[in-house]
């Protein structure tokens, strides 16, 4: 196995964790905690091809940030 392939999967499962049980929740270590497994995916996904990896990685952090804003935002002003 690649070692950016191993360094991914053990960063997307330390983030996803870290993800589900934050031990502080606000804002911003939200978005850190989900920013941690989309490094870890875009390693997992550059071991099989670069450009893939780059596309997908732009496409899907830029999306899932935004998504996310969004609903803290929400959250708050409820």
């Amino acid at each position: 196995m690649a070692p950016e392939f191993v360094l991914g999967l053990a960063l997307l499962i330390i983030g996803t964790v870290a993800s589900a049980f934050p031990g502080r929740r606000d804002y911003l270590t939200r978005l850190i905690h989900l920013e941690i497994p989309a490094w870890g995916l875009l390693l997992v996904m550059l071991s099989y091809d670069e450009a893939l990896a780059l596309f997908t990685f732009g496409g899907v952090s830029a999306l899932s940030t935004f998504i996310y804003v969004r609903v803290m935002q929400k959250r708050e002003a409820a």
